[in-house]
């Protein structure tokens, strides 16, 4: 089984999705709000539910590719994960302009509006991270 859980780590918000059990299709599954659910408890639940330790982070680089202030803040939340789920194995991936592509995708193809579409970007964004990784590693 080649499951995975893909995340988009924002400051307020974390998009999750998930793959099939081949390992082939990246779909959005929910967005985390850090500020109303314990995000740590939140991804052990559906890394339970979903039956996997397996976890593709998006890691936000800046154009040059250098890692920012947010990169660390990721990078803080992967060890905090780590540490509260000894077991898992986490994947970072670059995630330049996955956030951009959600928004596109969901201006042009959806009907949310944008109230709506701020709601669910990072989910959208988190399934395309986790497709990116999907797709290099066939």
């Amino acid at each position: 089984m080649k499951k995975f859980i893909g995340l988009d780590i924002g400051d307020v918000r974390i998009g999750v999705a998930k793959s099939d059990p081949l390992g082939i299709l990246a779909t959005g599954l929910e967005v985390i709000d850090r500020n109303t659910v314990n995000p740590v408890q939140r991804i052990k639940e559906i890394l339970s539910d979903e039956g996997t330790k397996k976890i593709v982070a998006g890691l936000p680089k800046s154009l040059d590719g250098t890692k920012k202030r947010q990169a660390e803040k990721v990078e803080e939340f992967v060890a905090e994960l780590k540490e509260s789920i000894p077991d898992i194995e986490v994947i970072m991936v670059d995630e330049r302009y996955t956030t951009t592509e959600a928004e596109h995708y969901l201006k042009n193809y959806s009907k949310k509006n944008g109230k709506e579409r701020r709601k669910v970007v990072d989910m959208v964004a988190a399934s395309i991270i986790l497709q990116k990784y999907l797709d290099r590693i066939k």
